[in-house]
């Protein structure tokens, strides 16, 4: 199993988002970009579901859950049933609702970073920049808690939706960054986009069974780090930019677009001083 980061509530989350697979590359079927709402009505509909979702895990921490009615969720974030309903189908839904936000939040923060910034470096703020609240070790009994709410099979098949999601959502980010083709006929968006899910998700794994506890934005620093470093490692040590050759075999749905290879130093990750002072201008141990 994996993610369960720390909502900015207080609550932990589960390892994944809880819903089928949107409608569109990084859309939401009601909210639109959740790490972005229009406006005042979309706002009180995003703080509505947070709460659904933030109640329903601190439920099934505290009861099991097995113990835990769509009902028990509904009053304890002071909503209807039939309120309960409008947003989640069930109770595994609400309790996985604040990772799935964050999957959105990644590629809504990706879009904001600035154009000079390289591909790596956009990717990695992104991420570290979503998961900042998750910067404290969480309690012990909370954690504990997680892990018993997480291990049922049926969280197991919502956390592997939010693992699509967020890939998908951060490849349509990346497409949309670098002008490729569309996101779903492109390897290398999809590629990349499942690396740093991978990423996240290894990263995540070790902060929930980590004994003592320790705090979710740190790892997930240096398992990105530690991707970076590998990449390098494995790749050429020049790459300059170049046409791909045409796939021979694979037959087309759609015209493609001309896709450069991207450059080894698109991929280097610039030094940091705020977030690593022990390192020189290539990211290599001082």
């Amino acid at each position: 199993m994996s993610t369960a980061p720390m909502s900015t509530a207080g609550q932990a989350e589960p390892p994944g988002a809880c819903a089928e697979l949107p409608p569109g590359l990084g859309r939401h079927p009601e909210l639109g970009r959740p790490g972005r709402p229009a406006g005042l009505r979309e706002r009180k509909k995003l703080a509505t579901r947070q709460a659904i979702g933030a109640a329903a895990m601190r439920l099934a921490v505290e009861r099991g859950l097995e113990n835990v009615l769509v009902e028990d969720i509904a009053a304890a974030a002071e909503v209807s049933p039939r309120t309960f309903s409008n947003y989640f189908a069930s109770k595994y839904e609400a309790i996985c609702a604040l990772a799935l936000d964050r999957s959105f939040q990644i590629g809504e923060a990706l879009r904001e970073r600035p154009a000079s910034e390289s591909l790596w470096d956009s990717v990695r703020h992104a991420v570290l920049d979503v998961y900042a609240p998750a910067s404290a070790a969480p309690d012990p009994e909370v954690i504990a808690g997680v892990r018993l709410v997480i291990s049922s099979p049926a969280l197991r098949g919502e956390y592997l939706k939010a693992l699509s999601i967020m890939q998908y959502e951060l490849a349509a980010a990346i497409t949309e960054r670098t002008d490729a083709a569309p996101a779903a006929d492109t390897f290398f968006t999809r590629a990349f986009s499942g690396a740093i899910t991978a990423v996240i998700q290894a990263a995540s794994e070790r902060w929930l069974f980590a004994d003592p506890t320790v705090a979710l934005a740190p790892l997930i620093e240096h398992a990105l780090r530690e991707l970076a470093h590998g990449m390098l490692a494995v790749l050429p040590g020049a790459a300059p930019p170049g046409p791909i050759p045409p796939e021979n075999d694979a037959p087309s749905k759609a015209p493609r677009a001309s896709v450069g290879r991207p450059a080894v130093s698109a991929l280097r990750p610039a030094r940091d001083p705020a977030r690593d002072p022990a390192r020189d201008d290539e990211g290599r141990p001082c």
